[in-house]
Formats: C-alpha cells, sequence, structure tokens
C-alpha cells in the first residue's frame, strides 16, 4: 500500500521535490528502492525508530 500512495502522491510534485513515506514493514525499505530503479525517482535516505521506518524519495 506505501508504494502504490507513493506513486500517486509523486505523480503531483515537481522534479527534484522530496516526499516522505512512513511504514511499519521492515520490506517496504527495499520495496521502496526497487520501485525506485524501476522508476527512476531516488531513495535518498531511511531510518527507523520504534518499528516505523522512514524512508525520502526525490522525485526524478
Amino acid at each position: 500500500m506505501p508504494i502504490l500512495r507513493a506513486k500517486k502522491a509523486l505523480a503531483n510534485m515537481e522534479s527534484g521535490q522530496l516526499l516522505e513515506v512512513l511504514a511499519t514493514d521492515p520490506a517496504a525499505v527495499r520495496d521502496f528502492h526497487f520501485f525506485g530503479n524501476q522508476t527512476g525517482n531516488i531513495v535518498i535516505g531511511e531510518s527507523e525508530d520504534k518499528g516505523v521506518f522512514s524512508i525520502i524519495v526525490k522525485r526524478k
């Protein structure tokens, strides 16, 4: 679900803008790297705090 929501949000953003995604599934980090490779968007940061993963994606 986070990938789908991020894809919709990124479609409304301009090139270079940043999107922060919060997810509780540890696989989301891997999934967003794969998503970035497929779409040209770039994961520029990731962190975890108490089971919540923050993933920063830069719009292509």
